[in-house]
C-alpha cells in the first residue's frame, strides 16, 4: 500500500531552520507531484509548498515564499522542503501529500491529493 512518511520536524528557535522529508513508497513516484501542507491546532489545513512530478515547478503559499524551499529527488521517492528564518507562526504539524499528475485538480486544494502522511511537527520558539 501507499505510505508517506515524514521526518525532520522538532522544536526550533525563530530564525532558525528545519529540513522536512517525505519518503514515499508504494506508488510510481515519479508520476505524482507532491505537496505540503501544514496544520495548526484549531485551524485549518494550509497549503505551504508544492512540485511537479518532474521537479520543473514549484508552488509557494506566500507566507512562506522566500524562505522555505521545496525539492525531490525521484531516484529516491522523496521530496524535502528546506524552512529557513523560521517565526512561531509557522509552528504546525506540517505533512506531505501525493497528487496523482495524470489527473485534474489544483495542488492548493487538499482533498486534490490521493495521499497523505501523518505528519512531523515542528515547534517555532520565539
Amino acid at each position: 500500500q501507499v505510505q508517506l512518511v515524514e521526518s525532520g520536524g522538532g522544536l526550533v528557535q525563530a530564525g532558525g531552520s528545519l529540513r522536512l522529508s517525505c519518503a514515499a513508497s508504494g506508488l510510481t513516484f515519479s508520476t505524482y507531484a507532491m505537496g505540503w501542507f501544514r496544520q495548526a491546532p484549531g485551524k485549518e489545513r494550509e497549503f505551504v509548498s508544492a512540485i511537479s512530478y518532474y521537479g520543473g515547478s514549484t508552488y509557494y503559499a506566500d507566507s512562506v515564499k522566500g524562505r522555505f524551499t521545496i525539492s525531490r529527488d525521484n531516484a529516491k521517492n522523496t521530496v524535502y522542503l528546506q524552512m529557513s528564518s523560521l517565526k512561531p507562526e509557522d509552528a504546525a504539524v506540517y505533512l506531505c501529500a501525493a497528487f496523482d499528475s495524470r489527473r485534474s485538480g489544483s495542488y492548493y486544494v487538499p482533498s486534490d491529493y490521493s495521499y497523505w502522511g501523518q505528519g512531523t511537527q515542528v515547534t517555532v520558539s520565539s
